[in-house]
């Protein structure tokens, strides 16, 4: 496969950052004595906190790709480490969502802050058109990424 000019670069480029996250993520993971799966759980019950959005056992287990006893196991260990807890719906008392305890929030930002913090610095060197160009490429290859590649396969940019 012979690279493609400039956009070819670019993709080089994001999956290289796609790399160093992970690395930074896997970091985190070790560095706290937890599962790669642990952080990827935290930050779904995060980004469903942010949204508004009550996260059953689930529908968390559904977000990771991990059968029932799979998510039990793993929100079992996070409620054993103080990084979430079971909360009971107030008016269905049958269903039980996880929360992410603040503890949990804290340790997340003091190795993720510095560099959220960057990417925010380096955010604001952009106008707002330039922002919405990398908001709707980083949608885009994020949908591309979520496929399961059958749609994909047709446009194979090689």
């Amino acid at each position: 496969m012979s690279d493609q000019g400039p956009e070819m670069e670019l993709v080089h480029l994001l999956r290289a950052v796609a790399v160093e996250l992970g690395a930074h993520s896997a970091r985190f993971a070790q560095r706290n004595g937890m599962h790669p799966t642990d952080v990827r759980a935290l930050i779904a019950l995060m980004d469903a906190a942010r949204a508004g959005e009550a996260m059953t056992a689930g529908r968390l287990g559904a977000a990771l790709g991990l059968n029932s006893a799979g998510t039990t196991a793993l929100v079992d260990r996070l409620e054993r480490a103080g990084h979430v807890r079971r909360v009971r719906d107030e008016r269905d008392r049958r269903k039980v969502t996880v929360e992410v305890d603040e503890r949990a929030v804290a340790l997340g930002w003091s190795h993720f802050g510095p560099l959220i913090g960057r990417a925010v610095e380096l955010l604001r060197g952009y106008d707002e058109r330039e922002r919405a160009a990398i908001r709707g490429f980083l949608a885009g290859v994020r949908e591309a990424a979520g496929a399961d590649g059958s749609e994909l396969r047709h446009n194979d940019p090689r």
